[in-house]
Protein backbone atom coordinates (compact mmCIF):
# COMPACT_ATOMS: atom_id res chain seq x y z
CA UNK A 1 0.00 0.00 0.00
CA UNK A 2 1.31 3.27 -1.19
CA UNK A 3 1.61 6.38 1.43
CA UNK A 4 3.27 9.73 1.82
CA UNK A 5 5.35 10.68 4.80
CA UNK A 6 7.89 13.64 5.53
CA UNK A 7 9.11 14.83 8.60
CA UNK A 8 11.04 18.30 9.55
CA UNK A 9 14.54 18.57 10.90
CA UNK A 10 16.23 22.20 11.64
CA UNK A 11 19.67 22.21 10.62
CA UNK A 12 20.50 25.33 12.46
CA UNK A 13 19.33 24.21 15.74
CA UNK A 14 20.25 20.56 14.88
CA UNK A 15 17.32 19.21 16.05
CA UNK A 16 13.54 18.12 14.96
CA UNK A 17 11.46 20.82 13.65
CA UNK A 18 8.41 20.45 15.80
CA UNK A 19 5.33 22.19 15.52
CA UNK A 20 5.19 23.54 11.91
CA UNK A 21 2.29 23.48 10.26
CA UNK A 22 2.51 21.21 6.79
CA UNK A 23 -0.21 20.98 3.66
CA UNK A 24 -0.91 18.96 1.36
CA UNK A 25 -2.27 19.97 -1.90
CA UNK A 26 -2.98 17.57 -5.15
CA UNK A 27 -1.82 19.43 -7.83
CA UNK A 28 -3.93 19.30 -11.26
CA UNK A 29 -3.09 21.96 -14.41
CA UNK A 30 -1.81 24.25 -12.04
CA UNK A 31 -4.99 24.40 -10.02
CA UNK A 32 -4.48 22.77 -6.28
CA UNK A 33 -6.65 20.86 -4.11
CA UNK A 34 -6.47 20.80 -0.49
CA UNK A 35 -6.38 17.08 1.01
CA UNK A 36 -4.59 17.99 4.29
CA UNK A 37 -3.23 19.76 6.96
CA UNK A 38 -0.70 18.08 9.63
CA UNK A 39 1.17 19.89 12.41
CA UNK A 40 4.64 17.96 13.37
CA UNK A 41 4.86 16.11 16.50
CA UNK A 42 8.29 16.50 18.80
CA UNK A 43 10.33 14.18 16.75
CA UNK A 44 9.46 16.87 13.56
CA UNK A 45 7.38 13.99 12.26
CA UNK A 46 3.68 13.64 11.73
CA UNK A 47 1.71 10.99 13.55
CA UNK A 48 0.47 9.20 10.92
CA UNK A 49 1.19 9.17 7.03
CA UNK A 50 -0.12 12.27 5.53
CA UNK A 51 -2.08 10.48 2.25
CA UNK A 52 -2.04 6.80 1.92
CA UNK A 53 -4.36 3.77 0.01
CA UNK A 54 -6.79 4.59 -2.26
CA UNK A 55 -6.82 8.44 -1.90
CA UNK A 56 -3.02 7.74 -2.46
CA UNK A 57 -3.06 8.67 -6.39
CA UNK A 58 -0.64 9.03 -9.25
CA UNK A 59 -0.16 12.68 -10.19
CA UNK A 60 1.53 15.88 -8.70
CA UNK A 61 1.39 16.99 -5.21
CA UNK A 62 2.54 19.69 -3.17
CA UNK A 63 3.66 19.82 0.57
CA UNK A 64 3.35 23.31 1.90
CA UNK A 65 5.86 23.73 5.07
CA UNK A 66 4.83 27.06 7.15
CA UNK A 67 8.52 27.19 8.32
CA UNK A 68 8.46 31.07 9.15
CA UNK A 69 6.03 30.41 11.81
CA UNK A 70 8.15 27.97 13.59
CA UNK A 71 11.29 30.19 13.37
CA UNK A 72 9.94 33.27 14.42
CA UNK A 73 8.43 30.80 17.37
CA UNK A 74 11.97 29.56 18.32
CA UNK A 75 13.70 33.06 18.47
CA UNK A 76 15.36 33.28 15.18
CA UNK A 77 15.06 36.98 14.35
CA UNK A 78 15.26 38.24 11.24
CA UNK A 79 14.12 41.06 8.81
CA UNK A 80 10.57 40.97 7.45
CA UNK A 81 9.86 39.78 5.35
CA UNK A 82 11.73 36.83 6.40
CA UNK A 83 14.21 35.07 3.10
CA UNK A 84 12.12 32.14 3.98
CA UNK A 85 8.59 32.02 5.64
CA UNK A 86 6.09 29.25 3.45
CA UNK A 87 7.98 26.75 1.85
CA UNK A 88 6.56 24.94 -0.94
CA UNK A 89 7.85 21.11 -2.45
CA UNK A 90 5.48 20.00 -5.63
CA UNK A 91 6.81 16.66 -6.40
CA UNK A 92 5.61 14.35 -8.48
CA UNK A 93 4.46 10.29 -7.61
CA UNK A 94 4.86 7.98 -10.61
CA UNK A 95 3.89 4.92 -8.38
CA UNK A 96 0.70 5.29 -5.86
CA UNK A 97 2.05 1.61 -4.70
CA UNK A 98 5.22 2.80 -3.37
CA UNK A 99 6.17 4.83 0.17
CA UNK A 100 6.60 8.27 -0.76
CA UNK A 101 9.10 9.87 2.46
CA UNK A 102 9.59 14.12 1.26
CA UNK A 103 11.51 15.06 3.94
CA UNK A 104 12.48 19.38 4.91
CA UNK A 105 15.75 20.20 6.49
CA UNK A 106 15.51 23.87 7.35
CA UNK A 107 17.43 26.53 8.38
CA UNK A 108 16.64 30.40 8.58
CA UNK A 109 18.20 31.05 5.03
CA UNK A 110 18.22 27.51 3.54
CA UNK A 111 16.20 24.44 2.45
CA UNK A 112 16.55 21.12 1.00
CA UNK A 113 14.21 18.02 0.64
CA UNK A 114 15.24 14.38 -1.07
CA UNK A 115 13.19 11.47 -1.70
CA UNK A 116 13.58 9.51 1.49
CA UNK A 117 12.67 6.03 2.55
Amino acid sequence: MGRLTTHVLDTALGCPGEGIRIELYRVKDESRQKLAEVVTNSDGRCDSPILEGSDFTVGEYELVFHAGDYLRANGFKADEPRFLDVIPLRFGVSDAGEHYHVPLLVSPYSYSTYRGS
